[in-house]
């Protein structure tokens, strides 16, 4: 529960259809268990007290006595117990027989849910047996407890922490009532379930709890009905399963009786609704309150230490191709607009310059133009080596693109001259006065040959603030803009795999082994003296926070946890606060570099565009974040 994570359970437990005492204790020996294991919220399949398969048992009142006697039998056992736990039974109010769901706590049954769309088609006859809850009945009283598919169940200590409970085919229905609940409040949506198995129907269930966590910007738990019910003409495999927002956390193989564990993050939920427009609140047609203290939360859920690059080989593959794709489509537009003559980019045999030219060849084929179009410039400068501006030229020869070499020294020199800078001073002057000329020199280039310039530098960067500015800071379009530093690694490696050319694929993979560096020291003994990670920090590290942080939207002390718990043993936790505090020292500082931001193509979910998904002013104050960071 800590950091706005509660950990559920979608469990199936072994019954026998009919007997409610077997079931009963099959279901309070498994909540226990789970309560144990620091759950706090887990449902049981549909119908579980007597089984889904009754049939016209259904209709005997001694069933639906000892049902509703179990019912309350099941919330004082498990009145010691830290956790919500939801169990389905048949129910009578006044003349009707309903299909519900019971949530208990503490001792006490907090509210009941009828099901409101009952299958009759097929193998189903649920109308025969129950009646249909309308929405229009609104909320009533079962025995004084709250009654009605309107409940919004809500935790009074942990903000977020909201639920709301659709039975089974409620989620089937082209209107489904979660709908509803996730825009009257809940976070969570339970589903007590008990559909049978049938060959592809495990695949649409999957895509379709999947898809409908994602529509809702919630955490969904389905647990479903197993061995035990009556195979007489279905047979049930207990597919149980927690999603949260489009992702599947866990699962249970079908037919194993395995229960589904993982941690739903809710403020993380609550933080991508605030920001949604289009999801409408509404206000609950009755609100549920419990009191649970805050404990702390063990995560077994994935966290990934490289947000943004897919873990599954053939998914990195395929996104890294979109990905090159969407880049060039986007620079292919802005030359064909300005009508442009020539591409001119500045290469320097690292990571972001080979990746743009590579942008700028897929572009220039897209638009059926010789990469003779592209004018690719290497300024070497004090600090450039050999290594480097080697790859650079191969890279550029064997893309086929023109190619110019400027050597820029003696024009900084002249301009330390005119500033009166000495150049034994290897301050900020002496690094920036190479950008600026750089970046002057590809500019009046562009003027002369009626181009535009393209902009190398990656979302890491601009997070960071680690641009000169009115140097590498600007372009006329940037093409590695939502790109981050991590990812740019694979999209090369990508490229470098797929080409056929040899020189290429050998430059590629040798400026993939070059250590990140803008080379604007002096090299010594002709290697590179300048390591960027070793300045700024680790890019990884800086990425996993700019994700957590901005994407995400989680305070420091989450963002520290979760690094921990991603990173392992990689970083000390002494090393994860250091570059913790550098990261929103350098963030919120460097804001006005990101609020005059060349244009750009966005191609994932985090970019920093200030006309785009970032707008901040650039005297905000990090106080508030750079405190928490520091006392972690």
């Amino acid at each position: 529960m800590t950091d706005g994570y509660i950990k559920a359970a979608a469990a199936t437990v072994k019954i026998k259809v009919a007997d409610v005492d077997y079931n009963l204790s099959a279901i309070i020996d498994k909540a226990k268990q789970l309560a144990q294991s620091g759950v706090k919220l887990a449902v049981f399949p549909e119908l579980s007290i007597t089984g889904y398969t009754c049939q016209d048992l259904f209709f005997q009142p001694l069933l639906l006595d000892n049902a509703e006697k179990a019912m309350y039998a099941a919330a004082k056992a498990l009145s010691d117990t830290e956790m919500i736990t939801v169990i389905g039974l048949p129910l009578v109010l006044g003349s009707k027989l309903y299909n519900c769901a019971a949530v208990l706590y503490k001792g006490q049954i907090l509210g009941i849910v009828p099901k409101q769309h009952l299958p009759n088609y097929n193998e189903f006859y649920e109308k025969r047996h129950f009646a249909a809850w309308e929405e229009s009945d609104g909320a009533c009283r079962y025995n004084g407890i709250p009654f009605g598919s309107g409940l919004i169940f809500a935790c009074e200590e942990i903000k977020g922490f909201t639920f709301a409970v659709e039975i089974c085919e409620d989620l089937w229905a082209p209107c489904p009532p979660s709908g509803e609940l996730a825009q009257m409040g809940a976070n969570i949506i339970l589903n007590p379930s008990a559909g049978n198995e049938m060959t592809g129907k495990a695949e649409y269930r999957r895509e379709l709890i999947k898809n409908q966590s994602a529509r809702l910007i919630a955490g969904y738990v389905y647990a479903s009905a197993g061995e035990g019910e009556s195979t007489q003409d279905l047979v049930f495999a207990a597919h149980n399963m927690i999603c949260e927002n489009g992702v599947i956390l866990s699962q249970s193989p079908l037919f194993s009786g395995d229960t589904a564990i993982s941690e739903i993050d809710v403020q993380s939920l609550a933080f991508e609704r605030r920001k949604n427009t289009t999801f409408t609140a509404k206000r609950p047609y009755e609100l549920v309150t419990f009191s649970m203290p805050i404990s702390d939360t063990v995560l077994t859920r994935n966290i990934s230490a490289m947000p943004f690059v897919p873990t599954d080989d053939g998914e990195k593959a395929q996104r890294c191709g979109l990905i090159l794709q969407m880049q060039a489509q986007g620079l292919k537009k802005r030359l064909e607009h300005t009508n442009s003559k020539t591409a001119v980019i500045g290469v320097s045999g690292g990571l972001d310059s080979t990746l743009a030219l590579i942008v700028c060849a897929k572009a220039m084929q897209s638009l059926g133009r010789s990469a003779k179009d592209i004018l690719a410039v290497t300024m070497p400068c004090f600090g450039t080596t050999k290594r480097t501006k080697s790859n650079a030229e191969k890279i550029c020869d064997a893309l086929g693109t023109s190619f110019r070499e400027i050597d820029i020294t003696d024009s900084v020199k002249q301009h330390f001259k005119d500033i009166d800078h000495d150049i034994n001073d290897l301050s900020v002057v002496y690094e920036n006065a190479q950008a600026r000329e750089r970046t002057q020199v590809l500019m009046d280039i562009a003027n002369q040959s009626g181009g535009i310039v393209i902009g190398t530098g990656d979302l890491s960067e601009l997070a960071l603030g680690w641009a000169t500015y009115n140097g590498d800071h600007m372009s006329m379009y940037g093409v590695n803009c939502s790109v981050p530093k991590t990812l740019i690694r694979h999209l090369v490696r990508f490229y470098a795999d797929e080409t056929q050319n040899e020189q290429l694929k050998a430059a590629l993979y040798d400026v993939l082994d070059t250590p990140v560096s803008p080379e604007l020291l002096p090299a010594k003994n002709g290697e590179i003296s300048q390591r960027t990670e070793e300045l700024v920090g680790p890019y990884e590290l800086h990425d996993f926070f700019l994700y957590s942080a901005i994407r995400r939207g989680y305070p420091p002390k989450k963002v520290y946890r979760l690094a921990r718990y991603a990173f392992g043993s990689e970083y000390s936790p002494e090393e994860i606060k250091k570059w913790l505090c550098v990261f929103y020292r350098r963030f919120f500082s460097q804001q006005f570099k990101r609020s005059c931001l060349p244009d750009g193509p966005k191609v994932g979910s985090v970019t920093l565009s200030p006309r785009g998904d970032w707008r901040m002013p650039s005297d905000a104050v990090s106080k508030l974040w750079l405190s928490q960071a520091e006392d972690l």
